[in-house]
């Protein structure tokens, strides 16, 4: 059996600042699930959209639906991308949970590792159908409850290069079958990611000759990507500096194609 190195959720996973701004994508239904779709933006120069560019979105445990992993998704569209974030809790994500006593994301989030991987996968290969062509170049990004689905897409030879952040449900084995680019960040003390458990992983990617990446965010906490609250300036520093890491590993490894 293969050791561990992301743990389970925790009380981290379900605390979050939640973030002001207004979506600009759509909710639309892909393989029987809600889908949140944000487009390119209209006045990007037309040969930046000549070669579509495709991101899947696997959320945290607050979901692709939640306001902040919507304007994640804008983010990335407003730089040439399409984004698609699939709701694989099926409505039923921590965002929706706020404030209700005695909840526990432990308990909550258990049936939801099956669930999820079951109705994903369909809903994974109507987007190769609807969006695959010759020209298309797909990349995967995950958070959290996210990284296993983001690992095992880098595991298969279709996808471009992938990233994760402060990840959980991961063990050495999603290090080994690692076959496309990855770019991994993480807060500097991740209690579902902790020091020896990232080292470990670090050295599995480095005696598998893995092409990867690793950036440390100290002053950071599990989170931070997504949930990070905008008051503290080194928290949010790290946000924005995953997401335009992000955005330049996938332009880089894009354009080695």
């Amino acid at each position: 059996m293969s050791t561990i190195l992301a743990g389970p959720c925790g009380d981290c996973c379900s605390r979050t600042v939640q973030h002001s701004g207004v979506a600009r994508g759509t909710i639309e239904v892909i393989a029987n699930l809600q889908t949140y779709v944000a487009r390119p933006h209209p006045n990007l120069e037309d040969t930046q959209l000549r070669k579509l560019k495709v991101i899947l979105f696997f959320a945290d445990v607050f979901g692709a639906l939640y306001i902040n992993s919507k304007l994640a998704m804008d983010y990335w569209a407003d730089n040439g991308y399409l984004v698609l974030g699939v709701d694989y809790f099926e409505g039923d994500s921590r965002a929706i949970h706020e404030g209700k006593p005695g909840w526990n994301v432990d308990e909550w989030v258990q049936p939801y590792r099956a669930s999820a991987a079951k109705i994903t996968s369909p809903w994974i290969e109507a987007v190769r159908d609807r969006y695959g062509g010759p020209e298309t170049q797909f990349f995967v990004v995950g958070y959290c409850f996210g990284a296993p689905f983001v690992m095992d897409l880098l595991a298969t030879d279709w996808v471009t290069a992938g990233a994760f952040a402060h990840p959980a449900f991961l063990d050495e084995n999603h290090f080994r079958n690692l076959k496309q680019p990855l770019l991994l960040s993480s807060p500097e003390d991740d209690f579902t990611f902790p020091h020896a458990a990232r080292r470990r992983a670090e050295d599995i990617l480095v005696e598998q000759h893995a092409t990867h990446t690793v950036q440390i965010f100290s002053g950071a906490r599990h989170g931070y990507a997504t949930r990070a609250d905008p008051e503290l300036r080194t928290e949010r520093w790290a946000k924005e500096e995953t997401a335009r890491a992000t955005l330049n590993w996938f332009e880089f490894h894009g354009n080695c194609r």
